[in-house]
This record gives structure tokens, C-alpha cells and sequence, in this order.
């Protein structure tokens, strides 16, 4: 049995990049796998800066995974803040990590180039997740195209430990499902709380309407067929069968076809698809003590597994004497 763990950031409402990108795996690999699934508040602190929003969106995101299928009966559930040895690993594998290693993360490059300030929460992200992933020797992290850069640092720090100390970590292999590792916005690009182009999971009904019926398309006039490489046709395919795929390609190959006709089945879709687990995620909103309860627990089970790879790691570099 493989042990299967990843995160998600409490950074904003959950939008169809994070549920197609990493969540729905997540919940697949817990029937037949060792899943491990946590809110990554520490990361989230160099985007948020605001206690209460802060406290309000791990809640919320919490409440997110369990609506969505997340079983805690079936996986180790829990809030990154609640298992300290993350943040001793983190600081123990600092002493180890190249500073030009950290220097190469386009990832960092790309939220400086938007705007976001140069401080070192967000330099060292990169070692936070390694801690996050070595810390409970997972085989296998499904991450997105973003992320696997942040995955192969975590692969180096491992390494480079192992082979300054002694054999202490798993060397951790990286799960990108190919058919969704790129989740468009409604602007053409990564779908991303950073580019305010997503669309959300949980929201009403008239702002989803309002969302999907933003998705830029091009000017071709209704008489001329469309291209399949737009927003448009790939965040309908999100909720396709293959044969509906196909039929779909047809339509666009097809002159005929208006693009606010498919904006309409779109919004119908993902309204319906969603429609449970809206139900499960107000059931959950209003249980908080039951929420909460189960995250307890997670972190404790978490803190067990942690505990036992850290004090490896101590004896390791010398720390217990």
C-alpha cells in the first residue's frame, strides 16, 4: 500500500483548478491507498495577512474536502499549524538546502513578478513543503504542473540529507495527471486565486452564471467552425465523458455553434454536478465541533507519524544526545 499525501492552501474559495487538479485524486487514491490530506495554513501566511480571514478560510476549506468526499475514516485528515515537528523539520532541512536551489523556483519568481512582497516566508516556501512531504515518508504527491518544480526541491533536500547523514527519508515520486494538470481560467490562463480568473466550487447561483459566462472566447463569427484549444471547450471537457468529448468536438469543428449557447450548458453542468455536495458542505458549516473533532484526531495521528521520522532525523544530525 502506497502512502499518498498533499495539500491544499486555505487562500481563497476553492475554484474547478483545485477540485480537478489535486482534489478529486486525492479522494480516489483513499479507497485503495495510505492518503494523507491537510490544510497548509503555514503556507498560506505569506499570501494572508489578516488572522481572522485566515482562521475563517482553513474552516472553510476543511469543510470543503469533507463535502467532497474526503473520508476521515479512510485518510489522516488535519490542519498543518497542528503538527509543530512540521516547522523543526523545516528549519533542520534549511541548514541543508542549497540557497541557489531556492534562487531557480520560478514559482517565487512569478508571484514577485505579480505584485507580492520579496520577504523570506515566501523565498523559502519550497523548504516548508519539503518538511510537509518528508516528514511523513510519502511515496507519492500528486501536485500540479505548478507545483512539481516545489516536488523535485523536495527530492534534492532528501537526498542531499540522506547523503550528508545517513538514509533517513523516502524519496518521494510526483503524481501530475496529465488531462488536468492545467485547468484554464475564465481568461485563458492557469486558473489561479492570483489572477482572479477562477471559477468557484461553492458559490450562489447567479455569481457561477456570472462567472462562466465571463470565459473569454474569440471573435469567429457563428457561420465558421471553432478551435478546441480555447477555455471555452476545455473547461466544458472537465465534465465530459469521452464520447461527450467527442461529440463536442464535433459541435465545435461544426459552423453553427454559439458560444453563449455553450456557456449555458456549462453553467447547467457544473451547477448539477455540485448540487451534493452543496448539500453536504452547509450540513458541515453548521457541525463546527464535529469538523473540527475530526481535524483534532487527524493531527494527533499526524503527530504519532511525524514524530517517528523526526527523531530519526535528530539522531541523524546529532540533536538527541
Amino acid at each position: 500500500m502506497k502512502r499518498i499525501l498533499s495539500g491544499i492552501q486555505p487562500s481563497g474559495q476553492l475554484h474547478l483548478g483545485n477540485y480537478f487538479g489535486m482534489m478529486t485524486r486525492m479522494i480516489q487514491y483513499q479507497e485503495k491507498n495510505e492518503l494523507f490530506a491537510f490544510i497548509v495554513n503555514y503556507h498560506a501566511l505569506t499570501t494572508i495577512q489578516d488572522g481572522n480571514v485566515l482562521k475563517e478560510n482553513t474552516f472553510q476549506a476543511a469543510c470543503d474536502f469533507l463535502a467532497l468526499g474526503l473520508d476521515p475514516k479512510k485518510a489522516t485528515f488535519w490542519i498543518q499549524g497542528d503538527v509543530p515537528q512540521v516547522t523543526e523539520l523545516t528549519w533542520i532541512l534549511s541548514n541543508v538546502v542549497n540557497v541557489g536551489l531556492l534562487q531557480r523556483s520560478t514559482s517565487y519568481k512569478d508571484k514577485i513578478s505579480q505584485g507580492l512582497t520579496s520577504n523570506a516566508g515566501l523565498f523559502t516556501y519550497p523548504i516548508l513543503m519539503a518538511a510537509d512531504i518528508l516528514l511523513f515518508g510519502a511515496d507519492i504527491v500528486p501536485v500540479g504542473k505548478d507545483q512539481k518544480q516545489h516536488l523535485e526541491m523536495a527530492r534534492d533536500m532528501a537526498i542531499r540529507f540522506n547523503q550528508t547523514f545517513r538514509e533517513v527519508f523516502i524519496i518521494p515520486e510526483e503524481d501530475i495527471n496529465h488531462e488536468t494538470q492545467l485547468v484554464p481560467g475564465i481568461d485563458g490562463r492557469k486558473m489561479s486565486k492570483s489572477y482572479d480568473n477562477t471559477i468557484p466550487v461553492f458559490c450562489d447561483e447567479k455569481t457561477l452564471k456570472k462567472k462562466v459566462m465571463s470565459i473569454v472566447t474569440d471573435s469567429t463569427p457563428v457561420s465558421k467552425p471553432k478551435s478546441i484549444d480555447s477555455a471555452i471547450f476545455q473547461i466544458y471537457s472537465l465534465f465530459l465523458d469521452e464520447n461527450e468529448k467527442i461529440e463536442l468536438k464535433n459541435r465545435f469543428k461544426t459552423p453553427g455553434l454559439k458560444y453563449g449557447d455553450v456557456k449555458n450548458e456549462i453553467f447547467e453542468r457544473i451547477w448539477i454536478y455540485f448540487e451534493p455536495y452543496r448539500t453536504n458542505r452547509a450540513h458541515l458549516i453548521n457541525n463546527k465541533d464535529y469538523v473540527e473533532n475530526i481535524l483534532s484526531n487527524g493531527a494527533e495521528k499526524a503527530s504519532e507519524i511525524g514524530e517517528i521520522f523526526l527523531e530519526k532525523v535528530r539522531n541523524a544530525v546529532g540533536l538527541n544526545y
